[in-house]
């Protein structure tokens, strides 16, 4: 078969032009430590690639979401193991004034400790996370939790509104609590023997008039219900430590996800060093054979054979 010059020109220039272009490739993906450079070059694979690196960025999210959850239920829980150590105090200063040896000065300097307590469990209760919210306003997070009302007792200013945050596909978790949930209100008898709502600070109030005013019967009152507030601040610490275990259990399974997906994705994407130097080594040959056998092809002519 007759073979034109410029046919062996063209397929010797088209062989060397195909072999560059894989060495390119090679060089490319040496370069980058990557499989795949242009999706072009395996669409299937680029789009689980794509896919994978969706689920881990999701993933990311979630432990973001974790990360501020823990953070703002540990300042919960710090808040109220103070609220807690005060109520203790409390109720010593409470069981001491209800002794019937002390006199009405002695129960006025006691009072005077317990309106100290009282502030500083009011300032507690409108506590702020890290960035600037009230912790027990339930979804209004801006204003205080507790404030001052007309007849002098702190009333509750925030909502009930529990938020949840999503930290997996099928997982939320609360990361606002309420200040009634914490700063539990307890029930009192009223004079027809009706139980009704009496909030937190105005059972201190009511405690610390009993002491100022000398009445016995209003001391021991205070002293009981110090027993039902106490409790209620160790429910919702206990509600805490709770959240607290679900958040460091909800971070061990996004941890794991995240290693089994980074695994896979590694799989599919990184490049295998080892072979890749080897194939590339492979191209350079090939090229420079192709090279070499062009030049010498390139110098074959008919007047050369007649010689």
């Amino acid at each position: 078969m007759k073979i034109s010059t410029h046919l062996l020109f063209d397929r010797g220039s088209a062989q060397m032009s195909n072999v560059q272009t894989q060495l390119a490739k090679s060089q490319a993906q040496l370069a980058q430590g990557k499989q795949i450079i242009n999706a072009s070059d395996a669409p299937n694979q680029a789009a689980t690639i794509q896919r994978l690196k969706s689920i881990l960025n999701k993933q990311d999210s979630y432990q973001s979401s974790l990360d501020t959850i823990k953070a703002r239920l540990q300042g919960e829980d710090s808040t109220l193991q103070n609220v807690s150590d005060l109520l203790v105090r409390a109720k010593e200063v409470a069981v001491q004034g209800a002794n019937d040896t002390l006199n009405a000065g002695d129960r006025k300097a006691l009072a005077t400790e317990m309106q100290a307590l009282r502030d500083q469990l009011l300032s507690l209760a409108n506590t702020k996370d890290s960035n600037g919210n009230y912790l027990f306003s339930g979804s209004r997070v801006k204003q205080p939790a507790f404030a001052e009302t007309a007849n002098g007792s702190p009333a509750y200013m925030g909502d009930q509104t529990r938020m949840n945050v999503r930290v997996g596909d099928q997982r939320s978790i609360p990361i606002n609590r309420t200040g009634t949930d914490a700063f539990v209100p307890v029930a009192r008898l009223d004079a027809d023997g009706k139980a009704v709502g009496v909030g937190f600070f105005q059972v201190m109030d009511n405690l610390i008039t009993g002491l100022n005013t000398n009445k016995a019967t209003d001391i021991r009152r205070g002293v009981g219900e110090l027993d039902d507030l106490m409790q209620g601040v160790s429910l919702a610490r206990a509600n805490v430590g709770t959240n607290l275990n679900v958040v460091d259990q909800q971070t061990a399974v996004i941890e794991d996800t995240a290693l089994n997906l980074k695994t896979t994705l590694s799989s599919i994407e990184d490049l295998d060093y080892a072979s890749a130097i080897t194939k590339m080594n492979q191209q350079m040959m090939s090229l420079e054979a192709a090279q070499a056998s062009f030049a010498k092809v390139s110098q074959l002519n008919l007047f050369n054979y007649i010689k």
